[in-house]
């Protein structure tokens, strides 16, 4: 087995520590210099592997929603799972929590959050949909529910959002997801 390369524990410092950085201070305050120093090398280094600080940002959010497959449960349960799973997902990884920030703020942050739903939740979609035809629309108004939660819970803190427990949270929205995902269009 090879040692793993110098450049490959600088890049893993630097993002470790642009993600931390955009977390606390978003995408418009954190600064190259900063990540740099928190990181622990000079600055040259960060601009040398990721180019700028968008090239940085898009680097330091990749991220895997880790979606259950939700193929393999009763359709009933789908919409309960996803939001049980997302719940899970903003609560364990300030990372996303820092992604949705910077989302709705500056357009690089908005790119990834909408390229991150559209390859992740997308697929899922299409595979429970009645209709693939329908499959963004349905997946976008997922999203919504999804995302205006954490936004209200996590991002804004406000207080009946986050005083609510996660069950009463399910029992809301599970079924609101359920129904975007497999129930009949709504004629129009």
């Amino acid at each position: 087995m090879t040692a793993p390369r110098r450049s490959d524990a600088t890049r893993a410092a630097i993002l470790d520590a642009a993600r931390e950085r955009f977390a606390a201070d978003g995408y418009e305050r954190a600064t190259i210099r900063a990540i740099a120093r928190d990181a622990g090398i000079d600055p040259s280094m960060v601009m040398r592997y990721y180019g700028n600080k968008e090239g940085l940002f898009a680097a330091a959010s990749e991220f895997d929603l880790r979606l259950p497959d939700v193929g393999a449960l009763p359709a009933r349960h789908i919409g309960a799972v996803l939001v049980t799973h997302f719940l899970d997902r903003w609560e364990q990884d300030e990372v996303l929590t820092a992604l949705l920030r910077v989302g709705v703020t500056n357009e690089a942050g908005a790119e990834r959050m909408r390229t991150i739903f559209k390859e992740q939740l997308g697929p899922i979609a299409a595979g429970v949909c009645p209709d693939p035809a329908e499959a963004a629309d349905r997946a976008a108004l997922v999203a919504s529910q999804i995302l205006g939660m954490a936004l209200a819970r996590y991002v804004l803190r406000l207080p009946r959002a986050v005083d609510m427990s996660r069950e009463e949270i399910v029992a809301w929205l599970g079924p609101t997801v359920q129904r975007y995902l497999t129930d009949a269009a709504a004629v129009v």
